[in-house]
Order: C-alpha cells, then sequence, then structure tokens
C-alpha cells in the first residue's frame, strides 16, 4: 500500500515524450486513469497467466551477422525524424555523414535495433512484473525468450541436496583399486630412476603426528611403507545408537598387505631381471658383430704379414755369399718400395731399423767402397736420396738425431756414410775450400740437418780456426777472403768467432802502412759488407782514418806547382771510410790551408780568370756526395765570399775590370746548382718512399681540391704558394708557377685580363709550363 501510495502522486507509465510512436494524453484522459487505477485491486501470484511467468532473456537478440537489420524491423520510416523539418537537421546530416542509412540499424553490421524503444503502459498501480510480462511485441521480434523453468528447477534440487543428510548414514563402503603387471612394472622403473634422491635422505628422522598416537621414522621410505586401510577416515567413538564392527583383523589385514607388498616387489624384480637379461642379449650381439670384424681384420694382417715375411726371405737368401743372383742396391730399393706401396701398415708397423742393419747397410757399405768425395762430390745422392724416402721416420724431426735406434736412415747415414767425410775431411787443406764446399752444397738437400750441422761445427770450423791463427797478412800471398768467404752461404754466424782474429791479424798489419800502397784497400775491400757496420767503422777510425789524415796534413796546396798524388790516396778511400770521417778529415787538414792559400793569392792582385778556374778544378775533385755534405757547401761558399769581397774593393775592381761581374756570376751559378741538386735529391728520396709500400702512398692520397693541386704541381715541378695578404671575394688568392689562381668549391679560376675565368686542372698545367 505504501508503494501504491507512493506512486499515485505521479503516473510513470505515461507514455514518454520523445517516442515517435506516442502520443501525449490530455490531462483528463489521465486524471481517470488514476481513478480507475484506486478502485483496482492487486492481482496475486496465482492468477498470473503461465504465459508471463519469468522467462529467461536471450542475450543478444535474434540478430545474425547476414542480416541487414532486426527482424521486427517492419514498420514505415517515412516519418522517421520527421520532427527536424523545425529544426536544421543536423542529427540526420551526421548520421548520414557517418554511413547510417535510413531503415536500417546502427552499428558496424548494422546490428542495432531499428525503431526506437516503445514503452507500455501497465493496468494498474502495482510493481515490475506484477501483472504479467510487460515486454512489447517489437521487443519479443529483436529478443526471443525461452523457457527457463527446467533450468532452474535442477539448479534449485543442487541446493537442495547440498543440506539434505546422506541416506546410508554415514558409513562410506571400502574403495578398492586395482593394479594391473604393467602399472607395476613403470612403478618399478620410477623407483629405479629415484633410487639416489632416496638414498640421500634414508637417515632423516621424521615425526608422525598425524594420528591418535606420535610414532617416529628415521625415513621417508617408512612412512610411504606404512600400512593403511582402504577406509581413511578415523574410528568414530562408540555412541548410544552405533553398533560395534562385527568384523576387525587388524593382524590379518596387515599380513594380507604384506604380501601384496612382497608380490609387488617380486613383479618388479623379475620385470628388471627380464630388462637386464634383454639388454644383454643385445650387447653380446654387438660384441660377435665387432668380434667378426676383428677376425677379418687379422686375418688380412696375418696374410700380408705373410707375404712380407716371403719377401724378406727371399733378401736374406739372394745375400748369402754363395747365391748365384745376389742382391743389388737397386734391387733391394725396389723391394722396399713394394713394402711400402702395397703394404703400408705392416711396413710402418715393423721395425724397419733391424731389418735395414740386416739387409741394406751390408750393400750400402759395398757401394760406398771406392768413393772419394773431394773428386766426385755427387756420387750417390740420386740412391740415397730414394732411401731416405724408403727409411726415414715421418715421426720424428730430421734434426733430433740423439736416439739413432727409432730411425733407419739417420743411423744409416752416421754409421756407413759419415766414416768417408771424417777420413776426407781429416786429409783435407781448408786453403783449398772448392772441392769440399761443393761437396757439402751437392749433399745439403740429402743429409739430415743434424748431421750437417756435425760436420760444420765439429770437422770444418777447427780446420779454419787452426788456419785463420797461422795466416799472415803480410807474408802469405793469398788473402784471406779467398778460402773464408766460401762458406758464409753454408755456415754464416759460424763464422763469427774468427773475425776477431782476422780483425787483429790486419791491423798489426796496417802500423806501417802508408796510404800510397793501394794493395790495403785490396785486402780490406772484400770484408766490408762481411763485418758488422759497428765493427767495419771502428777499424776503419782505429787503423785507416789517422793515415789519411797524416797524408793531407803533408799535402802541398800551390796553385803554381800542384802535386795531387796525397789528395788522390786520400780520395781513393772514399766508399771505405764513412762520409762522416771524410768530412771531418777535409775540415781539419785541407780546407784550412787551401782557404789560407785563396787570401793570400787573392791580397796580390790575382788574375781571376785564373783562381776561377782553380776553385773550379779543386770543387771537381769532390765527389756529389761529398759536395753535397753541409760543412762543405759551407767551406766553398766561403770561399766564394772571400772571392767577393775582394772584388768588391775598389783597388781589385780598378785593376781588373769585368773581374767583379765575373765573380758574381759564378757565385749566382754555384749556388744555384746547389740548390738544383738538392730538389733532384728531395725528388729521388719521394720517389724512393713511394717505392717502398703501397701503404705510404696511400696515406698520401689528396683530401680536398686544394691538396690535389699541390700534389700536380710537386709532379711537374711547379711552385704552389698561396699569396699573403690577398684575398678576392673573401677566397685566398694562389699562385700556380706565373699564373695567379684562386679555388671555389673545387672549381679554379684563373685571373684574364678582364675577369676571372673557370678552367680545368690540365689546363691550369699546360699554361704553367
Amino acid at each position: 500500500q505504501n508503494c501504491l501510495s507512493f506512486c499515485s502522486s505521479r503516473d510513470y507509465s505515461a507514455p514518454v515524450s520523445f517516442i515517435s510512436a506516442g502520443l501525449r494524453k490530455a490531462a483528463a484522459e489521465e486524471l481517470s486513469d488514476e481513478d480507475s487505477d484506486e478502485d483496482e485491486k492487486p492481482v496475486k501470484q496465482e492468477e498470473i497467466p503461465k504465459e508471463f511467468g519469468p522467462k529467461k532473456l536471450k542475450t543478444g537478440g535474434n540478430f545474425k551477422p547476414s542480416q541487414k537489420g532486426f527482424v521486427g524491423g517492419s514498420k514505415s520510416f517515412v516519418d522517421f525524424g520527421s520532427w527536424e523539418r523545425h529544426t536544421k537537421g543536423i542529427g540526420q546530416k551526421l548520421l548520414q555523414k557517418m554511413g547510417y542509412v535510413p531503415g536500417r540499424g546502427l552499428g558496424k553490421n548494422a546490428q542495432g535495433i531499428i525503431n526506437p524503444i516503445e514503452a507500455k503502459q501497465r493496468k494498474g498501480k502495482g510493481a515490475v512484473g506484477a501483472y504479467g510480462s510487460e515486454r512489447t511485441p517489437q521487443s519479443l521480434q529483436d529478443f526471443p525468450v525461452v523457457d527457463s523453468e527446467e533450468e532452474a528447477e535442477e539448479e534449485f534440487q543442487k541446493e537442495l541436496s547440498q543440506w539434505r543428510k546422506d541416506p546410508n548414514g554415514g558409513k562410506k563402503k571400502p574403495k578398492y583399486s586395482y593394479k594391473t603387471v604393467e602399472e607395476l612394472k613403470a612403478k618399478g622403473r620410477i623407483n629405479k630412476q629415484l633410487a639416489a634422491p632416496q638414498k640421500e635422505l634414508s637417515q632423516v628422522k621424521v615425526i608422525d603426528m598425524t594420528g591418535r598416537e606420535q610414532k617416529v621414522y628415521y625415513s621417508y621410505s617408512q612412512i610411504s611403507h606404512k600400512h593403511n586401510i582402504p577406509d581413511n577416515n578415523p574410528q568414530q567413538p562408540l555412541g548410544k545408537d552405533s553398533k560395534p564392527q562385527g568384523f576387525a583383523l587388524p593382524e590379518l589385514e596387515h599380513n594380507l598387505q604384506l604380501l601384496i607388498d612382497i608380490t609387488e616387489q617380486e613383479i618388479i624384480q623379475s620385470d628388471r631381471q627380464l630388462q637386464y637379461e634383454r639388454d644383454m642379449v643385445v650387447n653380446l650381439s654387438h660384441e660377435i658383430q665387432k668380434m667378426a670384424e676383428v677376425l677379418s681384420h687379422e686375418e688380412k694382417a696375418i696374410s700380408n704379414l705373410s707375404k712380407v715375411l716371403d719377401m724378406v726371405e727371399e733378401c736374406e737368401r739372394r745375400m748369402q755369399p754363395g747365391c748365384e743372383n745376389p742382391l743389388t742396391l737397386d734391387e733391394c730399393a725396389k723391394i722396399f718400395e713394394t713394402l711400402q706401396d702395397k703394404y703400408y701398415e705392416e711396413y710402418r708397423m715393423s721395425d724397419r731399423v733391424d731389418l735395414a742393419v740386416a739387409i741394406v747397410y751390408p750393400l750400402m757399405k759395398e757401394y760406398f767402397k771406392n768413393w772419394d768425395p773431394l773428386k766426385d762430390c755427387t756420387y750417390g745422392t740420386e740412391i740415397i736420396a730414394k732411401w731416405k724416402s724408403l727409411l726415414e721416420n715421418d715421426q720424428l724431426l730430421s734434426h733430433s738425431g740423439q736416439d739413432l735406434s727409432t730411425d733407419a736412415f739417420h743411423r744409416l747415414m752416421w754409421e756407413i756414410w759419415m766414416p768417408y767425410v771424417r777420413n776426407i775431411v781429416a786429409r783435407w787443406q781448408p786453403r783449398n775450400c772448392g772441392s769440399m764446399v761443393d761437396f757439402l752444397d751437392g749433399w745439403v738437400n740429402v743429409v739430415p740437418v743434424w748431421i750437417l750441422d756435425n760436420i760444420l761445427d765439429q770437422l770444418i770450423f777447427p780446420k779454419l780456426q787452426k788456419e785463420v791463427e797461422s795466416w799472415n797478412p803480410l807474408t802469405d800471398t793469398v788473402p784471406i777472403h779467398s778460402w773464408i768467404h766460401p762458406w758464409l752461404p753454408l755456415m754464416q754466424a759460424r763464422l763469427e768467432p774468427l773475425y776477431s782474429p782476422i780483425r787483429n791479424k790486419l791491423a798489426n798489419a796496417l802500423r806501417k802502412w802508408h796510404p800510397s800502397d793501394s794493395s790495403a784497400k785490396l785486402i780490406l775491400q772484400p770484408w766490408k759488407d762481411v763485418f758488422t757496420p759497428g765493427s767495419w767503422e771502428a777499424f776503419m777510425v782505429k787503423n785507416i782514418v789517422p793515415k789519411l789524415g797524416m797524408c793531407l796534413n803533408e799535402l802541398i796546396i800551390n796553385p803554381h806547382q800542384q802535386h795531387m798524388d796525397a789528395f788522390y790516396w786520400v780520395i781513393d778511400w772514399e766508399g771505405m771510410i764513412s762520409l762522416s770521417s771524410l768530412v771531418g778529415l777535409l775540415e781539419k787538414h785541407f780546407f784550412p790551408k787551401w782557404l789560407q792559400v785563396l787570401c793570400s793569392w787573392l791580397s796580390n792582385s790575382p788574375n781571376y780568370e785564373e783562381i776561377t778556374k782553380w776553385y773550379l778544378g779543386w770543387k771537381s775533385m769532390f765527389s756529389d756526395q761529398v759536395l753535397a755534405h753541409p760543412s762543405i757547401k759551407d767551406k766553398f761558399n766561403e770561399a766564394l765570399d772571400i772571392m767577393n769581397r775582394a772584388v768588391s774593393s775598389s783597388v781589385g775592381g780598378y785593376m781588373q775590370p769585368g773581374a767583379r761581374e765575373n765573380i758574381a756570376y759564378l757565385t749566382h751559378t754555384e749556388r744555384r746548382k746547389d740548390f738544383q741538386y738538392e730538389a733532384m735529391q728531395e725528388r729521388r728520396e719521394a720517389e724512393n718512399m713511394a717505392q717502398r709500400g703501397i701503404g705510404a702512398a696511400a696515406g698520401s692520397v689528396p683530401m680536398n681540391f686544394k691538396d690535389l693541386i699541390q700534389t700536380k704541381a710537386e709532379e711537374h715541378n711547379i711552385v704552389f704558394m698561396p699569396i699573403i695578404g690577398k684575398r678576392h671575394e673573401g677566397k685566398h688568392l694562389y699562385t700556380f708557377g706565373r699564373i695567379v689562381i684562386y679555388i671555389d668549391r673545387g672549381v679554379v679560376f684563373v685571373q684574364g685580363e678582364k675577369t676571372w675565368v673557370p678552367t680545368s686542372l690540365q689546363s691550369l698545367i699546360d699554361m704553367a709550363k
């Protein structure tokens, strides 16, 4: 009643004003409806028809994706939105702009409802659903419903069953689990895999407090094997209505459980044993196959070894003294080649050292019986090279000959070939080195390296050392380099200990030497490239340079009658002594006297033409390398300055007209020559640097256009330099030869008569030339 009185103040069931299909009633009609509603009584629930009972709404309606609209959209849409005729119609325009088509629903797939929502007026003022279903025909077409009474009944029965007691009185029948043999086998395999982790936990103390009494176990496995009754529920205390169990024998149950466990273990153990036997059968079958392969291999090896044994026995038979067909060294080599080609494995595994000692060594001794190495140095090289490929052990390095028992060829060379070499070296004279050097050169590729080192170190070097000690450079007519230098390719650094006594003997021989004796240069010149640069320079400074200085001191400079022998003796040593030592000699012993003679000559009213010839004549005595030295340049420039000062005085110029011009021209010419020579030297050095490596050339690649012009100018000997303090439109000006240019954005502009003209780089080079 409260609800009805509350609703009587305002009727919410009247049509809504914004629905196009409904019309608002007049006020009189509304009042009459209210009076009629007050007289009506609420309808009871039992009087509601079944068709208006609770229904379940299908969500989503009966819309299908293939449809263009809802089923219920059958009304005409001529009057839809007709009120917009009184407005600007913005709503309809916006809908059409977004793709709306009249007569179809909204949404991407037109799944919206077509007609607006309709309202349905209730009969009275009761609550929602009091008068039956309030759905309109349109909503029933758009969203059909299904009857949900059966589903509701099922849900109700399910909820109701949760509150009822168990009809069996709470007693559950025991459940029995059955296991097949296959499950037991699988369990046994799993337990076998987990055996290792269980061993680690076998000594853990566990307290079980899950039952009535506290129990102590000493491993987790005891917990897993403890007796479990099928009914896990604890025994309930006996009440008034409860009855005691009629059959309870825990001991019998325990024994039965033990029998079951034992049977399970026996099944698992039998399965493991069966699996082991199967694996053993597979393993034995593989072993049989492997043994069959080994057997076939061994039979083949026995067959090959028997053939090898027959060949070796044939060789031994032919080596007997009374044999009709004795074995030769070439035939023996062919037999060994056959063994190596056809029976390689047996040949590599056999003891070749003993085989070679028994068969090859006697034949090799017979072959070299009458051999003289110095007369026939290449005798036997081919046959020895063949035996090297047959007997040498590949696993050993050729220079490691410490263990001769492991390599047949090294033992052959050491015991058969080496004695002949020792005998010939003992009788050899070191000064006749040609035959011995040829002999070792012919055998260097055949003899093992360690044997060659032994010959050079233990046999050749002591003989040479002894001969050097007995050599006297003053009395011996054969120069020492003629029998020492041929050994350089073979011995190289081994001859270093001989150089020091040779230098000492040469230094003693040069104590009384005079530069006029040219034989000293012939003896020393072959040793320049043999001695180290430091030791050679020290030898020259100590023994030769002082003698040359004394010779220059004895030189008398006389322009009218000059003797040049002493000067030639000194200059002849250029190339033997260093350039710095020669320049030092000239600065100290020659130029002071030469400049002094020039000054005294200029002070006595000389003939300047003769002085010019004298100056040029002395300058021509020196090589270009000596003249290029800065100290020598300074001395000759000093002479030119003295001559210029002499002709600049009034007396000299008055006495000989034209002398000043001649001396000035001479000075200009000489200094220009010096400049050209320096430029040529720099160019040569640059070319040498470019030829030494591509890397240096790659480093000088021009980085921009200016660097490219600089490179081209250097290649064509053209001066390219900036003009200081001058610019054109903010760009630096440069001189390219005699042409003025500037560079702008990779283009060369040349100064013309009235304007700047762009030109190519090649044209610029042609104009500059």
